[in-house]
């Protein structure tokens, strides 16, 4: 746990104001691809068939849902965001991995959704190191212990 502390500690003094805004965007666009997966589940059913994880489709495909919704919403706040991005980094480690690797990496269809899923891989393991920030819920419940 020291290790934990002294992490934050480091991205709480090296964290620079404008990347709560990437946090925020970030959160957004996580949430509407939540919303995406919930308005067309049958398109999810269909990216996971062909990645061969039939076993667990729908439940799967209710869980990413799920968290898109749920995580992206307290993302963009800053609310439990170390949390939330725990749950988000293995369905991107998946998407990366096994959805965009079936498709083919360097395919012309897949190029934009693999740009995406990996340019939103690395973010949230930034923030998943730099933590939420200065503009989110965390850091005023931190500053108001009470109230």
């Amino acid at each position: 746990m020291n290790t934990v502390s002294r992490i934050e500690q480091w991205a709480d003094a090296h964290h620079p104001q404008w990347i709560d805004f990437v946090r925020v965007i970030l959160g957004l666009f996580i949430l509407y691809k939540g919303i995406l997966f919930i308005s067309d589940t049958d398109a999810l059913l269909n990216i996971m068939k062909s990645a061969d994880l039939q076993f667990v489709n729908l439940g799967l495909a209710h869980f990413v849902a799920f968290a898109h919704l749920v995580g992206g919403i307290l993302i963009a706040m800053g609310l439990v965001t170390r949390t939330a991005i725990a749950f988000q980094i293995p369905i991107l480690l998946g998407a990366v991995l096994f959805v965009n690797s079936s498709q083919g990496f360097l395919s012309v269809s897949n190029n934009l959704e693999f740009g995406i899923s990996l340019a939103v891989l690395i973010l949230l393991i930034v923030f998943f190191i730099y933590g939420s920030g200065k503009f989110s819920v965390d850091h005023w419940m931190k500053k108001h212990p009470n109230g």
